[in-house]
Formats: C-alpha cells, sequence, structure tokens
C-alpha cells in the first residue's frame, strides 16, 4: 500500500472520529430515537406512562383543560397522529373526531375492556340519557370506562402486549412495569370494596353522569341532572326529580365535573340547602393537575364520594 493512500486513510478515519467527537448530540440522538406513542386521554396517557416508562416518545392529543367530547382536532395533531408508531384512543363514540383520522396504526381501547350497555328509556335518571355509541343492540354504551379499575387493568395488559410489539427487546421491561402497576390498581380495588361496604347512604347526585363504572364497581346509585352532555339544559321536570331525590335521599353534597359549567348544579344546591363538589372524571385533566396521576386523582375521587355517602 502506497504512502498516499495510507495518508488518505488515516484521514478519512480522523475525520469521523472529530465528526463523532465535535457533534456528540446529534450522533446521540441518531442511535437513540424512540417511537412515537400518541393518546386520546388522560387515563391513557397514565396507564402508557406507567408502563413504558421512557422507552418512548408519549404524548396526548388533548391540551389541558379541554373536554374529550368537544374537542376540534387541530391539522397539527392530525400529523402527529399519522407521524406516530401507534395512536391509542378510548373509543365508544368518547371522541367524535376520531372520524377526521385515516391510519392504520390506530388501537380502539374500547373493544378490550367491559362496557357498560343500557337502554335510554330503562335509565331514564340513573344515567340520564347520557347516551353515545350505540352496540348491535342498539343499546347505548357508556364510555367513562377507565373508572372502572378491573378495565385500567386491563388497559395495561393490552398497551403492555402492543409495547412489546413495537419494541421486543424491551419486554421484559414493560411487564415488570405493568405488574407493579396493576398490583397497585388490585389494592386500591380491594380497599375501595371494603371502605363502601360500610356507607349509610346508596345515591350520589352529579351534573352529568360520567361516573356509572363507580357505581357499579362498589355498589351505589347515581342521579345524574344533564342529559347527553355536559353542556345540554335540563328540562323542569329533570330538575325537580333531582329536587326530590335531594330530599328522599337526604343529600347533602351534590357534584359537578372539573369541565362543565357549575351554575346550575349550584342554584339547585342552593334552593335545597346542600354543598357542592368537584368530581373528576380523568378523561383529561387542567394544567392545575399535570404533575398527578390517575391513581391520585381517583383516591381523591373516591375520598370525596365517601364522604357524600357518610362510609365509615
Amino acid at each position: 500500500m502506497g504512502l498516499k493512500k495510507i495518508i488518505f486513510i488515516l484521514f478519512i478515519l480522523i475525520s469521523i472520529v472529530s465528526y463523532i467527537v465535535l457533534n456528540p448530540e446529534k450522533n446521540h440522538n441518531i442511535s437513540t430515537k424512540r417511537d412515537s406513542i400518541v393518546v386520546s386521554t388522560f387515563a391513557l396517557y397514565d396507564a402508557a406512562k406507567n408502563i413504558s416508562k421512557d422507552k418512548f416518545e408519549l404524548s396526548s392529543v388533548l391540551p389541558f383543560g379541554t373536554d374529550a367530547h368537544n374537542y376540534e382536532i387541530t391539522p397539527k395533531k392530525m400529523a402527529k397522529i399519522q407521524n406516530s408508531s401507534l395512536f391509542v384512543y378510548s373509543g365508544a363514540s368518547l371522541e367524535p373526531w376520531i372520524s377526521k383520522i385515516s391510519s392504520s396504526n390506530t388501537l380502539d381501547m374500547s373493544k378490550y375492556v367491559d362496557l357498560i350497555h343500557f337502554e335510554e328509556d330503562e335509565h331514564k335518571h340513573e344515567h340520564h340519557g347520557h347516551a353515545h355509541e350505540e352496540d348491535e343492540h342498539g343499546e347505548k354504551i357508556d364510555p367513562h370506562y377507565w373508572l372502572d379499575l378491573n378495565n385500567m387493568i386491563k388497559i395495561s395488559e393490552k398497551l403492555t402486549a402492543e409495547f412489546s410489539k413495537l419494541s421486543p427487546e424491551n419486554k421484559d421491561f414493560f411487564e415488570s412495569n405493568k405488574n407493579a402497576y396493576i398490583n397497585t390498581l388490585t389494592k386500591m380495588h380491594e380497599k375501595y370494596k371494603k371502605d363502601f361496604s360500610t356507607c349509610k347512604k346508596d345515591t350520589i347526585i352529579v351534573n352529568h353522569n360520567a361516573f356509572s363504572y363507580l357505581g357499579k364497581s362498589y355498589n351505589f346509585h347515581i342521579e345524574s341532572i344533564n342529559g347527553l352532555s355536559t353542556e345540554s339544559m335540563p328540562s323542569p321536570s329533570d330538575v325537580k326529580h333531582i329536587l326530590h331525590k335531594i330530599k328522599e335521599k337526604e343529600i347533602s353534597i351534590i357534584f359537578f365535573e372539573s369541565f362543565a359549567s357549575d351554575k346550575l348544579i349550584k342554584s339547585i344546591a342552593d334552593d335545597a340547602d346542600v354543598k357542592v363538589d368537584i368530581l373528576q372524571p380523568l378523561g383529561n385533566i387542567t394544567k392545575d393537575e399535570k404533575d398527578l396521576t390517575y391513581i391520585h386523582i381517583m383516591n381523591e375521587n373516591i375520598r370525596k364520594i365517601k364522604q357524600a355517602l357518610e362510609c365509615r
């Protein structure tokens, strides 16, 4: 090999080494680029975060403080979903804007959980007309299934399976995180069952029924004021029915959701001389709640409901 050729090879090697040394961030980004996962609601985001930790670039579609029912998706968010490795959404018609998404990398989580089905007439006041997607039998589906801790366990199982497909080298990591998360959810569920077995009362009143899954899990009833959405206005007969229930059930606290207007519920509370408090349905969170977890907010919801039901 000639001297000129040796010098040329050495020059190339020195150039490569120099580039790596002088551009560590660029090379680090190339070698550690993560798959992008986009989710639609806070409960799904929390489960995904607990399982994947930092293995994916994880983001939520909804801005802080936005109701999933009424959100209008932006072109920027649509592009982010299109370019993601996986888009996970709640389904059961919770997000009407899903119809605008044309992507094959989507996961409808409602297909992997247990859903509450009901007929509108059967639940005129309990589940008060909260109608969303119809199933094959023409019944309505309550989309707030993540408020059932058993469904959160099913969500965790499905996410772990999907994440393991995307990143098989991290399968054991995902499984370990999932098991720890499910263990916490299971202990919560057992504690809640015990706590709700001591309650003196059996009914809570909310402005809009997003809490049927909690009622079904822990054997209490929900009476709701509004109709199909958090923004709809109830009829005078609906308000009369709620005032009757407050008196009949000796209710001392009534609730509205964190993203709903409190004007009507406060008016009813004034008329009935009862207190008002907030429950968080966990479809999304506010900016002030950005450091809170699903588990923290669920525990706070349960504490307030137990107080309303006078549980020991």
